[in-house]
Order: structure tokens, then sequence, then C-alpha cells
């Protein structure tokens, strides 16, 4: 039997899903239009992005990160492919492959927690092969 509690807790996880996939679409969005503002809107005060060098807490801290790959991706004949988008509730994950002037991203993934229509937690890993090293065989 079905309590009117679970009723409302199964809605509750529709309004998230919703909320964290409005969230992600304007995240993708901003960064496929190299706005730096709106990619940073998305973050809650003290949010945290996990990348292999370590933890970026805040806005600020994430700030140079997106300002490398805006300019990274912006440059003439990059390339993005999404090949997977889910979303659960408040969590979203993303795989993809991308090609830029400087680097292949042989495959890459970022994981997102979102609360209150803000990420509060992202994770991202991916092989990135300089394009250098392609062309050398190093």
């Amino acid at each position: 039997m079905t309590s009117s509690r679970d009723i409302s807790n199964a809605n509750e996880g529709d309004q998230d899903m919703a909320s964290t996939k409005d969230v992600l679409d304007h995240h993708l969005k901003s960064f496929s239009e190299g706005d730096l503002a709106g990619i940073l809107s998305d973050y809650a005060p003290g949010a945290v992005l996990f990348t292999r060098d370590g933890p970026l807490r805040g806005a600020d801290a994430m700030k140079p990160l997106f300002e490398a790959l805006i300019d990274e991706f912006g440059k003439a004949g990059a390339r993005f492919s999404l090949t997977r988008q889910s979303v659960e509730g408040d969590y979203a994950y993303i795989l993809w492959t991308a090609e830029t002037a400087d680097s292949v991203y042989e495959v890459a993934t970022d994981t997102f927690v979102v609360r209150d229509g803000k990420i509060t937690a992202q994770s991202f890993t991916g092989k990135i092969v300089p394009k250098g090293c392609i062309m050398s065989g190093t």
C-alpha cells in the first residue's frame, strides 16, 4: 500500500529532476556560448568542483578554470559531442568527447549535485591529450 507520504516524495523527486535538468541545460548552454557569468551563476555559494588537481571551492576559485576552457573551446574548429546525459533527482551526469585546437578530449565526464536550483558539487575527469603529444607520438 502506498501512503500519501510516498506519493508526496515521488512528486518532489519529479520536481527536483526538472529543476536539475533546467540547471544542467543552462550550464551547457552558457558554456557553449562562452558565457562566463552564466556558467558561474549556476553554482551555489561555497559549491565545490572536484578536479584531478584538487577541489575548487566557490565561483572565485573556479573562474580561472572556466576562463581557460572558454578560451580553448572558443578557438576555431573546436568540437564538443555530448554522448550521454542522465538526470536523477538532484544528480546529473554527462559523458562527452571533444577536440580543440590544443587538445583531444578522448573521454570526459562531469557529475553534478543540484540543490535549490544551484550546483552545490561537481566532479570532472577526463582523458585529455595535448595535440603536440598526438602528432609527435609521445
